[in-house]
């Protein structure tokens, strides 16, 4: 990995959908990209890559290393829409969630909450039920 300047980068574990999930979510932010993708051969999980991206300037890797660990709701990753930041931050919230809960599990609907004025919790890309 190189330096990036941030000192927690999450890395998060498909079975086989690393890229993809990489693909899918920079679709969805501003200032998102992959990085680089490094294949990884004959590991214990067969052959592998290693996705380095970022989303809305906050750097993650993923990897494709098989089924042993899989998605769940105890970690969860919160995207500030700030209307104070940007006019458009309602509408790009919409966006965002209409995209991310398609075809997944809604946990949580997007609404007020005592914590947050808009809140949701949704399930990670490839952990469709």
């Amino acid at each position: 990995m190189t330096k990036t300047g941030q000192n927690i980068v999450p890395h998060l574990w498909y079975d086989k959908e690393a890229k993809e999930a990489a693909e899918f979510y920079a679709s969805i932010f501003p200032e998102s990209r992959i990085t680089d993708v490094t294949p990884l051969d004959d590991t214990p999980s067969g052959d592998s890559h290693l996705v380095s991206f970022e989303l809305w300037g906050q750097k993650f890797l993923s990897i494709n290393a098989g089924p042993i660990f899989k998605f769940n709701p105890s970690v969860s990753f919160m995207v500030n829409f700030d209307p104070k930041r940007d006019k458009e931050a309602s509408e790009e919230l919409n966006n965002a969630w209409n995209k991310l809960s398609e075809g997944g599990k809604v946990l949580m609907p997007l609404d007020k909450y005592p914590f947050s004025h808009t809140c949701s919790a949704k399930s990670a890309l490839h952990h469709r039920e």
